[in-house]
């Protein structure tokens, strides 16, 4: 039952190396490898070993080449849900309202989990991005808003430090980012409305930063049953336009 012990080759090292950097999120789908040199140097082998390991995970779908511009990490997020899946999504507020729920349950979690287990510069990751938003708050533009509040809550998701719930959320932001859901601009048109979701963030922020895993999970959740509500104003406002839209031109017709 004994087997001879065998030294691992070297470009093994490096397979193993890199799988583990993106299971964890550190290189991330889309993201360029350094150049064939420089990793090379990084982790102390030879190109041909490098490029024995490259091609192994070019194999398996997890690094891809790009023509002239190098060796990224391959988008493998997409495949986490199918085009029809994605299209029906799109065309159902069902999902909309689903999503938002299946969100404040893993956000409350991750929120939790960040307050007990991240580390200290994970709350730094958190806080700094917090910062950013406070900052892109006074501008009118509320752009660069939107955009910060997903990185605040995946930067929430990293530092709960599970695996399987990074990759899924991401996947989940992904179609957030690409206006599968909502449009996340709507949220941060109205004054009031970005002010109070910069308050909430800050309640989840100051929770996490105070390690107080409870007041995390509870403003994580308040948070998302303030999305819910205001998506849900929203929708009612759209459709009450659209019956006084056909009521104006009854009106107009009619002489």
């Amino acid at each position: 039952m004994f087997q001879p012990v065998q030294m691992e080759k070297l470009s093994q090292g490096v397979v193993r190396q890199i799988e583990l950097l993106i299971l964890r999120g550190l290189l991330r789908p889309g993201e360029r490898l350094p150049s064939e040199r420089e990793l090379a140097e990084k982790m102390g082998v030879s190109r041909p070993s490098l490029r024995e390991a490259i091609a192994d995970l070019q194999e398996r779908g997890l690094l891809v080449t790009r023509a002239g511009a190098g060796v990224y990490v391959a988008n493998m997020l997409g495949s986490a849900f199918s085009k029809a899946l994605i299209d029906l999504f799109a065309s159902h507020q069902e999902a909309l309202f689903d999503y938002i729920s299946f969100r404040r349950d893993l956000e409350g979690m991750a929120a939790e989990r960040a307050a007990r287990f991240g580390s200290d510069t994970d709350l730094k990751v958190i806080d700094t991005i917090m910062q950013k938003m406070e900052n892109a708050h006074l501008k009118r533009d509320p752009s660069d808003e939107a955009e910060l509040d997903a990185e605040f809550h995946l930067a929430i998701i990293e530092a709960s430090h599970n695996i399987v719930m990074l990759h899924l959320m991401r996947a989940m932001f992904d179609l957030l980012r690409a206006g599968v859901f909502y449009n996340r601009q709507q949220m941060f048109r109205q004054r009031t409305t970005r002010d109070a979701l910069l308050e909430q963030h800050r309640a989840i922020n100051e929770a996490i930063q105070a390690r107080d895993a409870s007041a995390a999970r509870l403003a994580s959740e308040a948070h998302m049953t303030y999305v819910d509500n205001q998506l849900n104003d929203l929708l009612k406002a759209e459709r009450h336009e659209e019956i006084a839209r056909l009521r104006y031109q009854h009106e107009v017709t009619r002489g």
